[in-house]
């Protein structure tokens, strides 16, 4: 079996090379830099040289795969059509093959305590081109193709992630580490190995299947930045931030890390199988 991937040389999309390899998958990649080309190779997998915008090479690198994982994400101007337009060629390229797009629980907004894939939506603005994207992607399975959308959680782990980026950096510098409100809201969190495992199984899931990829740690933000805090190397140095504050700082996704949620995850774990094996979140987090 062989698997064209996104987004591979990222975050995400690093784990998800070694699981698929670890699972004896073959992977090809797209890489649109010499440095991804690098990452993708050493990780095992054949790169594709092009970018998200190269509609016609994902096209190819679709055909010739057994199924894909759309992982990229352009933050350009323009990313939901963009994604949109990549969407449509990778679906177009591997026709009834599997493919699994990436989405995110965001979309969700707060949640009312313990939500499953069936709750209501109400996305945070850094989100919302998401919804009628996934929409586009889930009905060509009326047309007998495969999709399947797998929307991560908070990914944590191996030192990288957004708390590492917008929080554990930003608090390294500043000798405080940022906590948006009263820190009691939830984020759902998840490891990054343990979503590449679900990415892998999502290969093998019905076709228009939605699956929401959390561990099952939905930790309050209060908690999560006190481990941060260890991380950035000023242990229970916190600085609370108001939600405007945040966003004046971080941006709009700050808006997002504000959200309240908390996710069961039950359904892949019923449907797949998917046994995600990291659960200390916060120890892990300390040890950035």
């Amino acid at each position: 079996m062989q698997i064209f991937i996104t987004g591979g040389s990222g975050y995400i999309g690093r784990s998800t090379i070694r699981a698929l390899t670890g699972h004896g998958i073959a992977v090809t990649a797209l890489a649109r830099s010499e440095r991804a080309v690098r990452i993708v190779a050493d990780l095992g997998a054949t790169p594709v040289v092009g970018a998200l915008t190269d509609t016609d090479v994902l096209h190819e690198a679709a055909r010739g795969a057994d199924g894909v994982i759309h992982l990229g994400v352009d933050y350009a101007e323009g990313t939901a059509n963009i994604d949109r337009a990549a969407a449509e060629a990778l679906q177009e390229g591997v026709g009834s093959g599997p493919y699994v797009h990436t989405g995110g629980v965001w979309v969700y907004g707060d949640t009312d305590g313990v939500v499953d894939e069936d709750a209501p939506l109400s996305p945070p603005r850094i989100t919302a081109w998401r919804l009628e994207n996934e929409k586009r992607v889930l009905a060509r399975a009326a047309a007998g193709e495969h999709p399947v959308v797998v929307m991560p959680g908070l990914v944590y782990g191996r030192s990288g992630g957004l708390a590492q980026s917008f929080f554990v950096e930003p608090g390294r510098a500043a000798g405080a580490v940022p906590c948006i409100g009263d820190g009691t809201n939830h984020w759902a969190l998840v490891h990054v190995d343990d979503i590449a495992e679900l990415y892998v199984l999502a290969l093998n899931a019905p076709a228009g299947s939605v699956y929401a990829g959390v561990g099952g740690q939905n930790l309050p933000l209060a908690d999560v930045t006190r481990a941060l805090s260890r991380a950035a190397g000023c242990p229970d140095r916190i600085e609370p931030l108001t939600v405007e504050e945040a966003v004046r700082r971080m941006g709009p996704i700050a808006e997002a890390f504000a959200l309240d949620q908390q996710f069961s995850g039950a359904l892949a774990r019923r449907e797949l199988g998917w046994t995600p094996t990291r659960r200390d979140a916060l120890t892990e987090l300390a040890q950035g």
